[in-house]
């Protein structure tokens, strides 16, 4: 055994001793003592800790993987992710006014993907221990909604059907307004006896939408989303933002960065998350990769009522991102890339010189990087707001706005 010090945080939220060794769930100020193997701290124990060290209230959080933070106060987390987006700002020479940190209530989030496997005796569903194939359930999880927690016995079900002896399902599971929606993958390849058993245990649990491996097993009721009042049935397993709370607070903010826009173009759109809400007041043409994302989309804006117009278009911007020329009929953009960012499409709205972007990221590292090409082109950051949806992680939610600086 031996004695360290924690300095820092990494990004995944892991302690840092001096070495560096790697101490995962402690806290900057602690000593503590444990045994080495390579580079990381094993058999942890806290000699002197940090006073922002709280006992966690999940009393699966020390197995399960599913949380890392649980063991630091509230407020001390806020700040880390607000220092994280800060610290990566600076690397590129930039800062901003940043306000509080919004932050989703436990029990509130909506989707989830569940691990699923058969065992000697049964069947058994979860979230997989850190850096582990490891299934640890969770009966009593203080991270999902109470109406997600029913997919948990689903999911075992689901195992005892379709999943093989040597590997686990996925089951991607969404609270919808119809009900739970599960998508499946990693199961047995589909068949007709399969396929009856699959319907029958979706009625059984009152399923909403049941797909397996991307093909729709059975739809009873419609798994729809809401939208700024505009409902949209996205197709199996499509990305929604993690918690309501969450949702409704990159909505408010993406709202106010653009308000008096009278024509946006929504990149990576996916199904509308922002399109419908500027749709009541502006002109929107969404943008997105997945072509039955955009269908959905544009399912959603034909019947909906009280919209300004929505046009749709499905494209790769990684590979053909919109240029300047396609995006000079715009006064206004918004921006949602995946954790990669978006660095070509970033450059052409650069080149566009829009008058007003709002960037919305899950990655405070690229976020940094494509505001360094923003402001870099005449653009001037507004405040920049962190949105915590996914409480007790390393993850970090981003929206700024960005405005042209006038001659």
């Amino acid at each position: 055994m031996s004695t360290h010090r924690i300095l820092r945080l990494d990004a995944r939220g892991d302690g840092i001793a001096e070495g560096p060794i790697l101490a995962p769930r402690t806290l900057p100020g602690e000593e503590v003592s444990g045994t080495p193997e390579g580079r990381v701290l094993r058999d942890i124990r806290i000699l002197t800790p940090s006073p922002d060290r709280r006992s966690p209230p999940c009393p699966h959080y020390r197995a399960c993987g599913g949380c890392q933070l649980q063991h630091a106060s509230d407020g001390f987390t806020a700040e880390w992710k607000r220092g994280l987006v800060e610290a990566a700002l600076r690397r590129h020479g930039l800062s901003a006014e940043t306000g509080p940190v919004i932050t989703s209530p436990d029990r509130s989030r909506r989707r989830a993907t569940f691990a699923a496997r058969r065992t000697k005796t049964g069947t058994m569903a979860g979230f997989h221990a850190r850096a582990s194939d490891q299934i640890i359930e969770i009966p009593d999880c203080r991270l999902l909604h109470p109406d997600l927690m029913r997919a948990l016995p689903v999911a075992r079900d689901l195992a005892r059907v379709g999943a093989s002896r040597k590997g686990a399902l996925a089951v991607a599971a969404t609270l919808s307004l119809g009900g739970l929606d599960l998508s499946v993958t990693g199961g047995k390849p589909l068949d007709g006896p399969l396929r009856l058993v699959l319907a029958d245990l979706a009625s059984r649990h009152d399923l909403a939408r049941l797909a397996w491996e991307a093909e729709v097993i059975v739809t009873r009721r419609p798994p729809e989303q809401d939208f700024a009042g505009v409902r949209v049935v996205p197709p199996p397993g499509a990305f929604l933002q993690a918690t309501a709370e969450g949702e409704a607070a990159l909505c408010a903010q993406v709202v106010t960065i653009l308000d008096g826009a009278r024509r946006v173009v929504d990149l990576f759109a996916g199904c509308g998350t922002f399109t419908f809400p500027l749709a009541r007041r502006a002109s929107v043409h969404a943008v997105e990769g997945a072509a039955e994302m955009i269908a959905a989309l544009d399912r959603g804006a034909r019947h909906a009522e009280g919209l300004r117009p929505v046009t749709s278009e499905a494209r790769d911007l990684f590979r053909r991102p919109l240029l300047a020329e396609d995006l000079a009929r715009f006064d206004a953009a918004v921006i949602d890339p995946p954790r990669a960012g978006a660095e070509a499409q970033i450059r052409e709205l650069a080149r566009a010189r829009l008058p007003r972007i709002a960037h919305v990221s899950c990655n405070p590292v690229t976020f940094a990087r494509d505001a360094a090409v923003l402001v870099a082109a005449g653009y001037v950051p507004g405040p920049v707001r962190v949105v915590d949806q996914f409480r007790w992680s390393a993850h970090v939610e981003i929206v700024a706005g960005f405005a042209l600086k006038t001659p």
